[in-house]
């Protein structure tokens, strides 16, 4: 079956007010064309979860797409926390939720086995305890001892970029691996972003690189240079200098405004986005090739 339809489609059709949005990637494959999207057709009262919200959801708080955040570590990486989601909280114009970041991919985890709550060790975040009343102490049946449960996270849409997928949404994912997996068995509805549709035969030639089978996913949709500014393996780099610089636009609600206008809704879609960028950036995300060894599965 093949499910590939536009980005701005997909949106439309599987993202509702009101919904638990889980954009996932830990620092790699960030899905910032599907948030910007979102913002672009203006949902609201959305539940944003993921482990370390990044810029996306900085953005989205920004837009007024969100009611609440669930999350584990709120910061911009290697910079300093999220200002504007920070700001939100403080305030109290947010709701908030805060795990650990093991706390967070259990919930995910108990989301995928069908499980109303999974136990995990205790962690030194013990303030979290005091702040979330959805994190619990039980007692291990076998041995006695006090254990940590989160409850089971089932996100009513799962966004998820890869590098490539076949057009039933079959995809391969490599680099830096976080909760993809987790999130997509865990959600009502998956769609997937991706940097190539590829045949079958790409996929079915390396089935243990195969991370989301295609029978839970919703959409597929091709949408090269989607992570940006975050990176995609084998494909572009990651632009700190755009990490760097949000900072600065975040201090600020005026510059925070305009960014959002030029370059969210000042753009029809992310092919858009990237011929704005230009040359000059566009060649400095470029990145030279390096291929792993081949693998030989055999033939029976």
């Amino acid at each position: 079956m093949n499910k590939i339809i536009s980005l701005h489609d997909a949106i439309s059709q599987y993202v509702n007010d009101g919904d638990v949005v889980y954009a996932a990637g830990f620092t790699h494959l960030i899905p910032f064309a599907a948030g910007h999207e979102i913002i672009r057709q203006g949902k609201k009262n959305l539940t944003l979860a993921r482990a370390t919200p990044d810029l996306i959801y900085d953005q989205m708080v920004a837009a007024g797409c969100a009611r609440k955040v669930i999350f584990s570590y709120m910061g911009n990486p290697g910079v300093g926390s999220l200002r504007i989601v920070r700001t939100a909280i403080e305030k109290g114009e947010l709701e908030w939720e805060e795990y650990s970041h093991f706390g967070m991919i259990t919930r995910l985890q108990a989301g995928a086995a069908g499980l109303p709550f999974m136990p995990m060790n205790q962690t030194a975040a013990t303030d979290l305890e005091k702040v979330n009343p959805l994190i619990k102490r039980v007692t291990d049946p076998y041995s006695g001892r006090e254990v940590i449960t989160v409850p089971a996270l089932h996100p009513d849409v799962a966004i998820v970029h890869v590098q490539r997928c076949d057009p039933q949404g079959n995809a391969h994912l490599w680099g830096i691996v976080g909760e993809q997996k987790e999130v997509a068995f865990a959600a009502k509805k998956v769609i997937l972003t991706a940097e190539e549709i590829v045949d079958e035969s790409v996929i079915r030639s390396d089935p243990n690189r195969t991370l989301i089978p295609g029978f839970i996913v919703s959409a597929v949709c091709h949408v090269p240079f989607a992570a940006h500014p975050s990176y995609a393996q084998g494909y572009y780099d990651r632009d700190n200098e755009f990490y760097l610089g949000w900072d600065k636009i975040s201090e600020s609600p005026e510059l925070t405004r305009q960014y959002l206008d030029e370059w969210v809704y000042g753009v029809k879609d992310r092919e858009e986005y990237y011929r704005k960028l230009g040359a000059e950036k566009q060649a400095s995300l470029k990145i030279e090739s390096r291929l792993s060894a081949t693998v030989d599965y055999g033939k029976y």
